[in-house]
């Protein structure tokens, strides 16, 4: 009788598809729409601050929400997802249109679309689980002190024309125009906030984003508040979507905004599944890390033609599609959509919203996402774990996000080979009477059972390049040349190139000595490794046993 075949799905299958394929019920439709309003009233006012916050106009946020956001919930690999522009892109929107102006931040994003596609296929996708947890709270607290400082000139109501994308040089003109100091801006933001937070904790299932910014509008309208707006700032916003334009495009200029375009890319591919961890941590779930940067990348693409900005996951809103009820992509989708019908409807009113009120907006969003619980708790782990904590956090603020990754990664990687090197033990058998084996089994001394001539040494743990210093004299800790030197090494999980260099310099230094090297116990992988670099056995000089027992009787022979 034939066995059904079981179907496994793509790396690059959209959630989307499999949940129509396991079937979508009017029951999971009402929970999405539920969850998709929600968020959208969450969105529509984050939106056009982002954007804001960013030095675009506010409807780059709103079609930034709608195109994209539609885009990573339909073509992505997590089944929660709400994806558009977030804190994260501030200070690099902000740049690369300080440097490149908007067309050359629309191509940048574009190209980053195609990057983030290419790494999707790749597979690159699946490396991004291995960045360590310091790095990121570093740098996510780091992006916290940015959008902040991004908000102090609305939040003081500070008449600045532009601010410099760096943080030193804004803090200083930042104090140097602090006479332009408006009360009424400060207080208005002041109340946005504590209003966020007092409806948080009484009434959080009530859209505290939105409530904050009806209510400032209806203060800054009825008190005639000499406050900045939306419409004094930036003027009307449009009701209907543009049409997509292909940016002009040429190879000088591609080059050009090339490390721009990798930085978005890198940064929309993180934080997008770092946002899909979180949300298989919240619900149980698994992302597909590979279809989500493919669906990412298709995001930021057609959020470019239609002159958005970049945009990810973002965390808060894919936590609220969650609490909220969502069930699948189509709360997602469902959220751009409701995103859409707002701007189509209400447009008009988005012009009495007040700057202030936006910066308070983003400074709850700054706190959310300044883990700062996390970051204290950090600084009690191991000294290594806080030097990337602290740097990483450091060159985020007062340097750049992606040397502070790119620093960070170095910084953790070395820390980690550290840590590694301390786990490799070389030791004599001599030394060892009693130990435990690979099972967990006492071991006994096994010395009665050399023949006179034969020494042992025990190699556990990895042996790669932080490692093998330990190799270099281990023979100068026995009185006399051994006959047979037997290498035990059943508790060497893995191998390197360092590491077979190593044992190839440990072979030579036998055979010099007129030593037979015996190595016995080795893993499937280090074997394959040892094999496939020529590592081969030679007779009289270098053999290999499968276990103990076969070496001790090599060792004999060797001996007679």
């Amino acid at each position: 009788m034939n066995k059904p075949i079981r179907k496994t799905n793509s790396p690059w299958l959209p959630k989307l598809v499999t949940v129509l394929r396991e079937g979508y019920s009017k029951k999971d439709f009402a929970g999405d729409s539920i969850a998709g309003l929600t968020v959208a009233i969450v969105a529509l006012p984050l939106a056009m601050a982002l954007a804001i916050a960013s030095g675009t106009t506010p409807e780059k946020g709103l079609i930034t929400a709608i195109i994209a956001g539609f885009l990573i919930s339909a073509l992505g690999g997590s089944r929660y997802q709400i994806g558009g522009p977030t804190g994260a892109f501030i200070l690099i929107v902000y740049a690369i249109l300080l440097k490149y102006g908007f067309d050359g931040l629309v191509l940048a994003t574009l190209m980053a679309g195609f990057i983030l596609i290419i790494a999707g296929l790749l597979k690159v996708g699946t490396l991004m689980r291995y960045m360590p947890q310091p790095l990121i709270t570093g740098f996510t607290s780091g992006i916290a002190v940015i959008i902040f400082a991004s908000q102090l000139k609305d939040l003081f109501g500070l008449q600045i024309e532009k601010l410099p994308a760096e943080f030193w040089p804004k803090m200083q003109l930042l104090a140097a125009n602090f006479d332009s100091f408006n009360a009424s801006a400060f207080i208005l933001a002041i109340a946005t906030v504590a209003l966020i937070f007092l409806l948080r904790k009484l009434k959080p299932s009530l859209p505290g984003f939105l409530i904050a910014v009806v209510l400032a509008s209806i203060a800054v309208a009825l008190l005639h508040l000499p406050v900045d707006t939306i419409g004094s700032r930036f003027g009307a916003i449009p009701d209907h979507l543009p049409m997509p334009v292909f940016p002009e495009f040429s190879l000088a200029r591609a080059m050009q905004l090339l490390p721009a375009a990798l930085t978005i890319a890198f940064l929309a591919g993180v934080e997008s599944l770092l946002s899909a961890v979180v949300a298989d941590g919240m619900t149980g779930g698994r992302h597909r890390s590979n279809a989500e940067l493919i669906g990412q990348g298709v995001a930021n693409a057609a959020s470019a033609l239609f002159g958005g900005l970049p945009a990810t996951g973002a965390i808060a809103r894919t936590a609220t599609n969650i609490r909220s009820g969502g069930r699948s992509p189509v709360a997602g989708i469902l959220h751009a959509v409701f995103i859409l019908v707002f701007i189509m409807l209400l447009s008009k009113w988005a012009a009495y919203v007040p700057l202030p009120a936006l910066a308070g907006l983003l400074v709850v969003v700054a706190w959310n996402m300044s883990e700062h619980k996390h970051f204290i708790h950090t600084l009690s782990a191991p000294m290594g774990d806080r030097i990337v904590l602290l740097l990483t956090f450091s060159l985020t603020v007062f340097v750049d996000l992606t040397l502070a990754i790119e620093v960070g990664m170095v910084i953790a990687a070395f820390v980690f080979m550290a840590r590694m090197a301390q786990t490799v033990e070389v030791s004599s058998e001599t030394s060892a009477s009693s130990r435990t084996d690979e099972n967990g089994d006492i071991e006994e001394n096994r010395r009665n059972e050399l023949a006179s001539g034969v020494e042992v040494l025990q190699i556990r743990g990895p042996l790669f390049f932080g490692a093998v210093d330990q190799l270099d004299n281990m023979l100068d800790q026995f009185p006399k040349p051994p006959k047979v030197l037997i290498l035990r090494m059943r508790l060497v999980p893995l191998i390197d190139a360092s590491g077979v260099h190593a044992l190839k310099s440990l072979a030579s230094r036998c055979k010099n000595i007129g030593s037979v090297l015996v190595i016995s116990g080795l893993q499937a992988q280090p074997k394959r490794v040892l094999l496939q670099m020529g590592f081969l056995p030679k007779p009289g000089e270098l053999q290999f046993a499968d276990n103990f027992d076969e070496a001790i009787k090599m060792a004999t022979e060797f001996t007679q």
